[in-house]
């Protein structure tokens, strides 16, 4: 599909690509890894047509259709969102358009019978056209797509201007996906997107008929999507077969491997030297001396990457906090008419280790504020527990901190004094290394900021942990140097998250924000799918949370975090005995009941449609024998309801197709009946 060629590319004297030479296949899915700065969006941005190479070529076959998705800084205005992201079909747009301009012209009595009968022709060619590409069902994908991006329904008629930066990107990444490229390629698709966008976007690329290359920090979405990894390391790329975590397997061995030959050499190098300058001024020893030389001019030193750091940090202890932690009772919260919350219930105990999860705008960021003590509730009560020592580090925690002081200094002040010798390791962590602990915060950049946010936050003595999208911003390797000390961190933690991986890691217990109020569902976030893919088999315990059926998903992380908690009831329903109960053998025939009644459905309307599609399909033959007749034309003020009766049954026939796909490719619902 792709091919660079000996590509090379430089800025000044900083070389990131050298004589690289590699290949994209029709159907690939690679992942493009590698360290902050080697150059990965660059490459990204050649292969796009918007930077040109130094030296070398990009080979492209003439056909090739390439989408390009940047980390920000696109924004759309003058159209809703639902005209902006049908401007991916801009072609089947056209097409339509010069249909309806022809079909005013068909019924034009004025028109040549010449030039009527090359409309005709024409019109014939584009229909053609405009179902051969699905122009019948662009409307229905756009909504498809945009709602699974977040855009609610109500979205679709707002003016796409009134949208932040973040949507803008979901809104620019749907016409990508629309418009289907033989070529994607996305740089942080992520970046911008809540666990359920990021979800269906892994769903969406898995499907996907064309070849794929993505740069992301998320783990997890790298392990679902990717099949290869190009490692951009040294000035050329690698590739690994498999996804992010097999890579990381290979990548290490291949290091070490390197790693082990450099020695080797470097050892040999030594040696040489050593025995040149001994016999340098011997006379019976010059052969030699010369012929050592001339095989150190030969030798080609083995580069290897700098080694980073793998620091592994404790959390500087405090004093145990209460058994309850933070308590919330009838709470309600409003900005104007808008009603984040209302009457609000919410229990957090010592050790709960807790992800706050729900679509962007549904109040987890409010929630984090409510319970940090930030604001206040409108009515009802937080009470917190005691000595429960708090930190909250908010979205905008780097737009906060003191622009004044350097890197160090910011770390050093507020830290405890046995801290202090861990800052310059705690730095390191965090690509923080040389001169740059000297730099003012006022000359950072925003993801620089935000990790000096981070670090400051793990200096700092608690028991109670409120992070708000913390991993915004960090690389691979600065969220390993945070998840390891969350992983150990003795406190409560509550956290949100858009990082699937930080949250399966993490969390014991989901809260799902949403609709006014927060729901609470014990366990990890696959167990919290689990929960929502089989609704109605829960129950609630006595402090409201939805506890876990026997054969729910299970992990030995979320046992251990339950058995910390307060001991919880079990479950109303049975289900703890390998011999179904009652009510389970009930619950089992109304599921498989409802299963028949949706397969009987959906086959009657898959029926009912194949009906009405060659009934009209039989009246289009009709009509169009009857317009084939000589003579049909003479009378334009009698052919015209004809032509229009054909040009109605086009379109239905069209929409008809259009539902017919989606019953066929939709997943059946046992709860539904369509």
């Amino acid at each position: 599909m792709i091919q660079l060629s000996d590509l090379s590319k430089a800025f000044g004297d900083r070389t990131l690509l050298n004589r690289v030479t590699w290949q994209i296949g029709d159907r690939d899915r690679v992942g493009l890894c590698g360290p902050n700065g080697a150059g990965k969006t660059t490459l990204l941005r050649m292969m796009a047509g918007f930077e040109e190479p130094d030296a070398g070529t990009i080979i492209k076959p003439a056909a090739l259709t390439v989408g390009y998705l940047p980390q920000d800084g696109l924004s759309h205005t003058n159209r809703t969102v639902f005209e902006e992201a049908m401007t991916a079909f801009a072609e089947l747009l056209s097409i339509k358009h010069e249909m309806h301009r022809l079909e005013a012209g068909l019924g034009d009595t004025s028109v040549p019978e010449a030039e009527h009968e090359g409309m005709l022709a024409r019109y014939s060619d584009l229909q053609d056209r405009f179902r051969i590409g699905d122009g019948y069902g662009i409307e229905l994908k756009t909504a498809t797509v945009l709602q699974g991006l977040g855009f609610k329904h109500g979205d679709f008629e707002r003016q796409t201007e009134t949208f932040s930066g973040g949507w803008q990107m979901r809104l620019a990444l749907a016409k990508l996906l629309l418009g289907q490229p033989n070529l994607l390629l996305l740089d942080e698709p992520t970046n911008h997107l809540d666990l359920e966008a990021r979800n269906w976007l892994e769903e969406y690329l898995n499907g996907y008929p064309y070849a794929v290359i993505v740069v992301s920090h998320d783990r997890f979405f790298l392990d679902s999507v990717v099949t290869r990894i190009a490692d951009l390391t040294l000035q050329t790329l690698t590739d690994y077969v498999g996804n992010y975590s097999e890579y990381v397997v290979a990548h290490h061995a291949r290091m070490e491997q390197l790693r082990k030959a450099k020695r080797e050499q470097d050892a040999e190098v030594a040696r040489v030297k050593m025995f040149i300058d001994r016999f340098r001024y011997q006379a019976t020893k010059a052969a030699q001396v010369q012929s050592r030389i001339k095989l150190l001019e030969k030798v080609v030193a083995i580069e290897v990457p700098p080694e980073r750091k793998h620091i592994h940090f404790t959390f500087p202890a405090c004093a145990k906090s209460g058994r309850t932690v933070l308590e919330v009772a009838h709470a309600r919260k409003a900005y104007g008419d808008l009603v984040i919350f209302d009457d609000l219930d919410l229990h957090i105990e010592r050790g709960d280790r807790i992800a706050l999860v729900g679509p962007n705008g549904s109040g987890k960021s409010t929630l984090m504020r409510l319970l940090s003590g930030a604001e206040a509730p409108d009515v009802g009560a937080r009470t917190e527990g005691h000595n429960v020592v708090m930190q909250y580090f908010a979205q905008d925690e780097a737009a906060r901190l003191d622009p004044v002081p350097t890197v160090y200094e910011t770390l050093a002040s507020g830290s405890a004094h046995n801290m202090v010798p861990a800052i310059r390791h705690i730095l390191g962590g965090f690509l923080f290394s040389g001169d740059d602990v000297h730099k003012r915060v006022r000359v950072l950049s925003g993801g620089e900021r935000t990790r000096l946010a981070v670090a400051r936050m793990l200096l700092r003595p608690s028991n109670t942990l409120l992070l708000d999208e913390p991993t915004n911003h960090l690389d691979l390797d600065s969220k390993d140097v945070l998840l390891d000390a969350l992983a150990d961190y003795g406190g409560t933690l509550i956290f949100v998250s858009h990082d699937r991986y930080f949250v399966e890691r993490l969390a014991t217990r989901i809260i799902e924000v949403g609709g006014g109020t927060a729901t609470s569902y014990p366990g990890t976030y696959q167990e919290f799918l689990w929960h929502k893919a089989h609704p109605g088999t829960e129950s609630s315990g006595s402090d409201g949370v939805l506890e876990n059926r026997a054969d729910a998903p299970s992990s030995t992380a979320a046992a251990r975090a339950r058995k910390s908690r307060k001991p919880v009831r079990k479950p109303a329903v049975a289900g703890t005995s390998q011999v179904p109960s009652r009510e389970e053998r009930k619950r089992a025939d109304a599921e498989a009941r409802k299963t028949a009644r949706a397969v009987r459905s959906r086959r009657a309307r898959i029926e009912q449609l194949e009906a009405r599609i060659a009934e009209a399909e039989n009246s289009i033959r009709q009509l169009e024998r009857a317009m084939a007749a000589d003579g049909f034309y003479d009378d334009r003020t009698a052919a015209q309801p004809t032509i229009d009766r054909h040009q109605a049954l086009m379109w239905e026939v069209g929409n008809l197709m259009s539902q017919w796909e989606a019953l066929h490719d939709a997943p059946l619902s046992p709860l539904s009946d369509s």
